[in-house]
């Protein structure tokens, strides 16, 4: 049968055409953007519920402590066990992706996401919370990575910034919608319900991943580095144990002890990573510049900012004597700002490059850290609002930015293990960003009353935006990834 093209209709005699010296115009090939729309949504649909879960906790943190009798201090382990749980199990994803492909790994996410969320709405006790969470963990720990991952593996690298843009958009939504969705189901329904409303979006995730999930893997998977797993998992949780206890009343040799074990794990597991051929964590990505500046950036940023918020609502709320609705409320012109300047973070990028842009702009969001010390109770809401408003368009260069980085000078077959490594990475810091910020409040605080929240809050963003400055040094040591090209890792 001759091919469909040259066809003639039916029921038309055949037409003899003259030739002709125009070749026949080809139908445009369609972006890689557009061919994979429906993935880039159903990424955006799990990045938007993880990040949901990740903040719509905090604001019914008392309304669950009162249904299951504990205070509201007890409360803290439901929510580190989830963050404690993604930094574990997230260098798992590369190995499940290459064992079992991307289809069944982010499928299987969705399911043990949405159980995890069916069980912390029914659960009676916080032990029984606790482990719900964990398994909302174990669920969550597959699903930002492995959709970084398909995605650096089917959008063109032209495009995969924007793509990013979008994906990161959502996340930034669920962010700022969890405080004011939790705040309204606690007042108005029950606090059940920000566990249970991510059962069915998980139901929709499940078939669009069966439609939209391209199914990537290795013809034969390495076997699994289970010693290096529980080496780095072991000096993870120490890591976070520590960083949480700093923020407590644990004593000192607690402290040290979970700090000095989380060293000893690690370094046995920087000389075991040496010595397989396949380590859960790979640490020769860090050879390539891009990836070491791209971590330990993203670290010493966050370390700055992922405490911010904590910060901000305890300065409104008893520093101002703003309400907790009405504190909470203040999220929206960040996400604003963050949402106004996503369309041309991409041309940004393009016109000065990794370096200049986040050298730049790093300096510019330790800048916005440091002029908060000049709010105070007598501040308009306005202006307030203002200065939340740049911190988030400055911010969502900033996490954009950083986030792609650490693929630019990468061969795509390596884009999995450093999706992993970006992932626990973030998660670590952000633990040690809120220990940190909540350390500096304490301590500026010491015995002052409810006015000594001003003070301390001054203080405390000073402290943080000089922690921020250390990382434009850091995005300093970059090449302009524009003018190298993606030559793979070592």
């Amino acid at each position: 049968m001759p091919p469909l093209d040259v066809i003639a209709p039916p029921d038309q005699p055949d037409v003899q055409t003259l030739p002709t010296d125009r070749p026949a115009l080809a139908p445009a090939e369609p972006s890689s953007r557009a061919r994979y729309r429906g993935l880039i949504w159903l990424v955006s649909a799990a990045f938007f519920m993880q990040a949901l879960d990740s903040t719509i906790v905090n604001t019914a943190v008392p309304a669950i402590s009162g249904a299951l009798a504990v205070t509201p201090l007890d409360m803290r382990t439901a929510l580190t066990s989830y963050v404690l749980t993604l930094a574990i199990f997230i260098p798992m994803s590369p190995w499940l992706c290459d064992r079992f492909g991307t289809r069944r790994v982010f499928g299987g996410a969705i399911l043990v996401f949405a159980l995890g969320s069916l069980l912390c709405g029914v659960a009676q006790s916080l032990p029984q919370l606790v482990a719900s969470r964990i398994v909302q963990g174990l669920g969550g720990a597959a699903l930002m990575p492995v959709g970084r991952y398909v995605l650096v593996r089917s959008i063109d690298r032209r495009e995969f910034v924007s793509s990013m843009t979008t994906v990161a958009t959502f996340g930034l939504l669920g962010s700022v919608a969890g405080p004011l969705i939790g705040g309204a189901l606690v007042e108005f329904t029950s606090w059940r319900l920000i566990f249970l409303i991510n059962v069915p979006v998980g139901i929709v995730g499940l078939l669009l991943n069966r439609r939209e999930m391209p199914d990537y893997r290795l013809d034969r998977a390495h076997r699994f580095d289970t010693s290096g797993f529980l080496l780095f998992a072991g000096a993870s949780a120490l890591c976070l144990m520590a960083a949480e206890s700093l923020g407590g009343s644990s004593r000192g040799f607690v402290i040290a002890a979970y700090a000095l074990g989380a060293v000893a794990l690690g370094t046995l597991y920087v000389r075991h990573s040496h010595r397989t051929d396949h380590p859960v964590s790979d640490l020769s990505l860090l050879k390539v510049r891009s990836v070491w500046v791209s971590l330990a950036g993203n670290l010493f940023t966050r370390l700055g900012v992922s405490g911010m918020y904590l910060l901000l609502v305890l300065f409104l709320q008893i520093g101002c004597g703003w309400s907790p609705l009405t504190a909470g409320l203040m999220m929206v012109p960040q996400a604003v700002g963050s949402i106004a300047v996503k369309p041309f973070i991409d041309r940004l990028l393009t016109h000065f490059g990794y370096r200049r842009l986040l050298l730049g702009n790093t300096i510019a969001v330790a800048a916005v850290l440091c002029s908060f010390a000049l709010l105070s109770p007598q501040t308009p809401p306005w202006v307030i609002a203002v200065f939340v408003f740049v911190y988030g368009s400055v911010m969502s260069v900033q996490y954009t930015s950083m986030n792609t980085l650490a693929y630019v000078d990468l061969d795509v077959k390596y884009a999995s293990m450093a999706s992993s490594m970006a992932s626990t990475a973030q998660y670590l810091s952000m633990s040690f960003g809120i220990a940190l910020a909540s350390l500096l409040m304490a301590g500026f605080l010491g015995a002052h009353s409810a006015d000594g929240y001003v003070w301390a809050f001054r203080w405390s963003v000073i402290v943080l935006g000089m922690i921020t400055l250390a990382a434009s040094w850091i995005f300093g040591r970059l090449r302009d990834p524009r003018a190298v090209p993606a030559t793979g890792a070592p």
